[in-house]
């Protein structure tokens, strides 16, 4: 099919644009723009010739979960999947995220918009698990195009916690916290861009890992905004979370306990991360507590204050509008990323599915929508590029304090799981997708390392202690992790 561009296109584009154009301009324009736009029409052709060359992926079978094998509604599709008999994962069941693609699995981003769309290969994370030997058990419901932090906002309805079914998983990556929680897997897959690995980690007491910046490769996962998203494992404890992270990362996944060498080790206690807004003075105390006991096991711990914390969630807000913007409006929804390969179908799909229905979304999303939008015309890529500047700056100061310290330690949450709200009510649903990120968000931007691991309950619901180290230091915080978990567990 040949690209035809007219001189009415021309004139549309350039005023839309604010590209001043004289008729002459106009007229050299219309004679030279086919050259280009005959590129795209060859490399179009190209592909089509060469994609027949490319090996075809086994078709991989799946069900949808009958109610009563799914009561907290964690599952999109049920299945059975290994490649591998041996391997370190070997004997491991795993769930993996609806935002991460699993070659001939439904991959929706918690959207009815990719509703009926099968992912077209394996991401990198999910190619490494099945060569370990892991048995992928299904895909599990997240929030609609990840965008909160609670588990409500999801195409198919909300996920609900195993520990009271009337309270949020939290979000997210809420199917994946609810299926390791409730022991119907051993490990999941989840992304994090804003604490959606961490903050359900913590309300349904299990161990979550936002590991340091492209420490496990992002490809074949959809993007909310590149220099924030993170792929990250959930375990129900430490050790085993270390050994996924291994494999997940490409390493070894060694041996031994991964509590060894605590001893010695320095720990912040971070002013700025108690006393947050929302927060319960009860998840406090139990944080202090645990952090404060880990001093029988030979690790000191100190006061340290990182006043710039505070603004970390405000600073993420541009920064998320804009990739977001990049990816969903401008993006189909898969955004401009550097590797292949690219998910033709699913840009297809969305595309259509947007020409006949509009953007479907949630008013969680569609708010989002329209603030990006608005920002992008108010101030360009300024806005982003000042959070950005900001977020460098915040690196800075965490680094800063990381020196005199090997690790920072505060809530992961400010308060426990919180009851499901109404997610037409737009006040309600964004209180319940942001009240407890305020911790969390900032280490996106500056892609520390961080650890939720569970250290204790407020009136039976989980507390998590966030552990951040710095970039590349993983093996501090399980080590360290191991210790919370152990002495959580002797209380």
């Amino acid at each position: 099919m040949r690209t035809v561009i007219s001189r009415s296109d021309i004139e549309t584009i350039a005023a839309e644009l604010g590209l001043r154009c004289t008729a002459d301009d106009v007229d050299q324009l219309e004679r030279a723009l086919p050259a280009y736009l005959g590129d795209i029409d060859a490399t179009a052709e190209l592909w089509e010739t060469i994609s027949g060359e490319l090996p075809v992926l086994p078709e991989r079978e799946f069900r949808r979960p009958e109610p009563h094998e799914d009561p907290l509604n964690a599952w999109t599709v049920l299945c059975s999947l290994r490649t591998m008999e041996t391997g370190p994962l070997a004997g491991y069941t795993a769930a993996v995220k609806d935002n991460i693609a699993v070659a001939g699995l439904p991959l929706t981003v918690g959207s009815r918009m990719l509703d009926g769309y099968l992912a077209e290969f394996d991401a990198v994370a999910v190619a490494r698990m099945l060569a370990a030997g892991v048995t992928i058990a299904g895909i599990t419901r997240c929030e609609d195009f990840c965008l909160s932090g609670g588990s409500h906002t999801g195409f198919g309805g909300p996920v609900r916690n195993p520990i009271d079914p009337a309270r949020t998983t939290g979000g997210s990556s809420s199917g994946s916290a609810a299926a390791v929680a409730s022991g119907i897997v051993d490990l999941a897959l989840g992304t994090d861009q804003g604490g959606s690995v961490r903050i359900p980690s913590s309300f349904c007491g299990i161990a979550g890992l936002k590991p340091t910046w492209e420490r496990i490769p992002y490809s074949g996962a959809m993007s909310l905004a590149p220099g924030v998203d993170h792929i990250g494992p959930m375990a129900r404890t430490v050790a085993e979370l270390r050994g996924f992270f291994a494999v997940l990362a490409g390493e070894s996944p060694g041996s031994g306990d991964a509590a060894l060498s605590a001893e010695g080790l320095r720990i912040g206690m971070l002013a700025e991360g108690f006393g947050r807004a929302y927060g319960e003075p009860q998840v406090d105390e139990v944080v202090r507590n645990a952090a404060l006991q880990l001093t029988s096991a030979g690790v000191a711990v100190t006061d340290v204050s990182v006043p710039m914390h505070r603004a970390g969630p405000a600073i993420w807000t541009a920064v998320g509008l804009a990739g977001l913007r990049q990816g969903l409006l401008c993006g189909d929804p898969w955004g401009m990323k550097l590797e292949a390969p690219y998910p033709l179908t699913l840009l297809k799909t969305f595309r259509e599915h947007r020409a006949r229905k509009g953007f479907d979304a949630s008013l969680r999303t569609r708010q989002f929508l329209i603030a990006a939008e608005f920002t992008q015309r108010l101030h360009g890529i300024e806005a982003a590029a000042t959070s950005q500047c900001a977020a460098a700056a915040l690196r800075a100061r965490y680094d800063a304090a990381l020196a005199e310290c090997d690790m920072l330690a505060m809530p992961t949450t400010p308060h426990t799981a919180a009851l499901l709200p109404n997610p037409d009510d737009l006040r309600a649903s964004n209180f319940a997708a942001e009240s407890m990120a305020a911790n969390t968000c900032p280490f996106n931007l500056t892609h520390h390392p961080a650890l939720s691991v569970p250290c204790g309950f407020v009136d039976g619901r989980p507390v998590g202690l966030m552990l951040v180290g710095r970039h590349g230091d993983e093996e501090l915080l399980f080590r360290v992790g191991a210790v919370v978990e152990r002495q959580a567990g002797s209380r």
